[in-house]
């Protein structure tokens, strides 16, 4: 049979999510593309399948892995890619090497199954119709503003270090946004907490262990009288953190529906120049 490039969601804690067709996959190919060979050795131990040779595809050594893997696959090997967890190239290694493949004009196979963006974003019971993965939450105020703002539910990941800090600095922006925690998802300590940025951000204070997945509603037409002293306290909170005065106004008006030029006369007590 010619050769091909199979990209194998696995478990993303469950065993018993892997597919037929996964397994099938892990258990005919040549070679396999691993993230991390030593998980990997580990999953085809609880499957009890025969193991096939490893060769490691990271971050570090993707872009000449790729080249090394498609030139496998123009050979007739059968090489399936798979990462730590869930789907691959979804913050994940993997993108390269299809990519690769594809421009090639290799065959491609991309099996469905796990993934940790689309639990949460159902788990989650925000609005799943139009909605858009930040990859990890960003770190810089003005980054968090735009996620904020966006129109569309946000699905993101967040490591356990810095999930509090993530959600403080959130919840100053939009306390009562509508979000929700997913936590080590289809593992034994399976957890999701959803409540405003504020609860969220209480109930989360210290650091937790696990994979994490934050899900964010989407903005929303302020209604009813604008809290202007609470949006002139996010807007002076954002400029101490590092944003530009006028830019935060901009955002922390769009967010809370108070005017952006109340705003930054609330915060310099001067007029904004035209």
């Amino acid at each position: 049979m010619p050769g091909r490039l199979i990209v194998c969601p696995t478990p993303l804690g469950n065993l018993a999510d892997l597919s037929p067709r996964a397994r099938q996959a892990l258990s005919e190919a040549d070679l396999v593309a691993c993230e991390d060979t030593r998980r990997t050795g580990r999953l085809y131990e609880r499957l009890d399948i025969p193991r096939p040779r490893f060769v490691s595809n990271h971050e570090g050594n993707e872009a000449e892995r790729a080249v090394q893997l498609a030139q496998q696959v123009e050979r007739g090997a059968r090489v399936a890619l798979v990462s730590d967890a869930g789907t691959p190239a979804i913050s994940d290694p993997g993108y390269r090497l299809i990519r690769t493949c594809v421009g090639r004009g290799l065959d491609v196979e991309v099996l469905p199954g796990p993934d940790s963006v689309t639990t949460a974003l159902v788990a989650s019971a925000l609005p799943p119709d139009r909605w858009r993965f930040e990859g990890f939450l960003p770190r810089r105020a003005g980054e968090l503003e735009r996620v904020l703002s966006a129109s569309e539910t946000v699905v993101a990941f967040e490591s356990p270090r810095r999930l509090p800090a993530s959600l403080a600095a959130l919840a100053a922006l939009a306390p009562d946004r509508p979000a929700a925690v997913c936590r080590e998802l289809t593992k034994l300590h399976e957890e999701v907490a959803r409540g405003s940025l504020a609860e969220l951000a209480r109930q989360f204070r210290e650091d937790v262990k696990g994979e994490i997945v934050v899900v964010i509603a989407p903005a929303q037409v302020a209604t009813g009288a604008p809290d202007t002293a609470f949006a002139v306290d996010a807007l002076r909170r954002l400029v101490q953190a590092g944003a530009r005065p006028r830019a935060a106004a901009g955002v922390v008006a769009a967010l809370t529906g108070t005017r952006a030029n109340d705003l930054y006369r609330g915060l310099t007590g001067r007029e904004p120049r035209e």
